[in-house]
């Protein structure tokens, strides 16, 4: 793939994703909601797990399937539930309507039709925590959209743990009994995050500079939380220029650790950072609503 920094990259990349047990297992409840045509599912985590990681992993999955016709909001920050449909429609190639019953009334015809052809409509959302109330609300009634046996469009929600808040919430009561198995994830276990520096190691093709002792000590600091290992690895590689050790670790860690408070503590642009590689992804093209 290229450079170690490369490899240890923090640009959400599936190249460089380790499918732990459970991500296996979290890929496999979104394709088995989605082949079966359950209508909504979701994956939820704390910040720094891989959930966008996996959102774009299951994007580039099935945009390139020519049975299913897919979209990713990759950021819902929309003014309202009629900005956030007719950006949906627009993605699928679809007319905008003057009103949001009469946009819902096309989309749902539109939907009817690519079901008859065979086509399986799915709707990614990342950032999902940050839908309103009446977005909820509008994906609620994507769900009323089906036929006698199958729902006509399928939804991937992708969020922080506030997202399931927000659907245990009583006014989302309705939605939230309509999720088909979600999926939590987790930090990795110490095993878990050696296979995941080794994996990273190489895609770079490169030896893995990090022994055993100063893998315990990655996890130890970082907690098994993907980012911050990914971050504590580069950062440590860089600083060291040779024999990485568990004193460089602490060291790099110590200092991340005061950089974000700072950075928490202030409230303008300014505050000093640790800057990331100088790397350019090779990234795909999105094909939103391709047929």
């Amino acid at each position: 793939m290229g450079t170690f920094e490369q490899s240890f990259s923090l640009v959400s990349d599936p190249r460089t994703l380790y499918l732990t047990n459970a991500l296996k297992d979290t890929v496999e409840k979104v394709d088995y909601t989605l082949t079966y045509r359950q209508g909504l599912t979701c994956i939820l985590g704390d910040v720094g797990l891989g959930k966008t990681s996996i959102l774009r992993l299951l994007n580039w999955k099935y945009e390139d399937n020519k049975d299913y016709i897919t979209t990713l909001i990759p950021m819902p920050n929309f003014q309202s539930d009629f900005a956030m449909l007719k950006q949906i429609c627009g993605d699928f190639r679809i007319g905008v309507k003057r009103s949001l019953y009469e946009q819902q009334k096309l989309l749902e015809s539109w939907l009817v039709e690519q079901y008859e052809k065979g086509k399986n409509v799915v709707v990614f959302v990342d950032e999902a925590q940050k839908l309103k109330p009446r977005e909820l609300e509008l994906i609620r009634l994507f769900l009323n959209f089906e036929s006698f046996d199958h729902k006509l469009i399928q939804v991937v929600l992708v969020g922080q743990l506030e997202l399931r808040d927000k659907l245990l919430d009583s006014k989302n009561k309705a939605l939230y009994s309509r999720v088909f198995a979600p999926s939590i994830l987790a930090p990795l276990t110490l095993e878990e995050t050696k296979k995941m520096i080794s994996f990273r190691c190489k895609i770079a093709e490169r030896d893995n500079p990090f022994t055993d002792e100063v893998m315990d000590t990655i996890y130890q600091v970082t907690k098994g939380i993907p980012r911050e290992i990914v971050k504590i690895c580069v950062y440590s590689h860089r600083e060291a220029k040779g024999t990485v050790t568990s004193e460089i670790i602490y060291k790099v860690s110590k200092l991340m650790e005061a950089i974000d408070e700072e950075g928490t503590n202030t409230k303008g642009n300014n505050s000093p950072h640790i800057i990331q590689p100088n790397v350019k992804s090779k990234t795909r093209k999105q094909k939103a609503g391709k047929r």
